[in-house]
């Protein structure tokens, strides 16, 4: 299996890719207004390159539950700077964490190679326009209605059957557009439109998305689902976070999506230790 993002390839099997957030936000859920600033968004990106990210990804909208929608142009403003930046400092490859094509086209013209979509419920032929145009990687995220109100009581009647049945048909879709099935990868939305039970369902069984033959990634780090499962505030979310990075590894998840990188590669590194040593194979 190989993901193709623009110039760069992965071949897996391979180590996990470790996707480190970088928020251009005043308010999202974990980190809102920490790296706001342009020139902070940058330092903090390249220190996440040093404790071992693969990927770095660059969002200029909240998609916490609830939060208001921004315009083009303010998305622009917020993330551009910042990726100009980037593609200049680091070779890493770089993602735009975003819904909105014309914000997508502009990111990969700036030096992003990835498309992380958690708009990809949508029938958006503008955004799926880019993917073709551009040959950037394309992460196809499952979101139930919107980040205004995938929160209100949402509702599956298998969530796991449900949200394989949303990649079966949004491949389906990628693939008669003339979009590369090399370019694709899958999430399974953790956190976007779930209830606990949801959550807990589908990180119970990760391992079913692989019959997709894609690229999965998974995007528990300090997710508020943690706080409903053990009550603890955001602040002390990073052993739990790890743990289901440890446990989306085992599950052969290939992409983990992390605010503390260092930990992350540590915990995620371990487990393919464990993995390699009880499938009886050798480094």
């Amino acid at each position: 299996m190989r993901w193709i993002t623009r110039k760069h390839q992965y071949n897996f099997p391979r180590k996990t890719l470790v996707m480190g957030i970088v928020n251009v936000t005043p308010d999202s859920f974990s980190d809102g207004g920490l790296f706001f600033n342009p020139n902070k968004a940058v330092d903090h990106a390249l220190k996440l390159v040093e404790e071992g990210a693969d990927i770095l990804d660059i969002g200029g909208e909240s998609t916490r539950p609830g939060a208001a929608s921004i315009s083009v142009k303010e998305e622009l403003n917020r993330v551009i700077p910042v990726i100009n930046q980037l593609a200049k400092k680091t070779e890493l490859i770089i993602s735009i964490d975003t819904h909105k094509p014309i914000v997508a086209e502009e990111a990969i013209g700036a030096g992003a190679s990835i498309i992380n979509d958690i708009g990809a419920n949508n029938n958006h032929a503008e955004m799926w326009k880019v993917i073709s145009n551009t040959k950037a990687g394309y992460i196809c995220m499952h979101m139930k209605g919107a980040p205004q109100t995938m929160q209100k009581n949402p509702f599956y009647k298998d969530v796991c059957k449900d949200v394989c049945n949303f990649f079966k048909e949004r491949l389906n879709s990628l693939l008669d557009y003339g979009i590369s099935i090399d370019h694709i990868a899958i999430d399974p939305g953790i956190g976007f439109g779930k209830s606990l039970d949801h959550n807990i369902e589908l990180m119970s069984h990760l391992n079913k998305f692989n019959v997709f033959q894609r690229p999965v990634l998974v995007g528990a780090s300090r997710k508020s689902f943690i706080d409903k499962l053990l009550g603890v505030p955001l602040e002390k979310r990073l052993p739990a976070s790890l743990t289901c990075a440890a446990w989306a590894t085992i599950q052969g998840s290939q992409i983990i999506r992390a605010h503390e990188v260092a930990e992350t590669v540590q915990a995620i590194r371990m487990a393919e230790a464990l993995i390699e040593i009880n499938n009886g194979t050798n480094t």
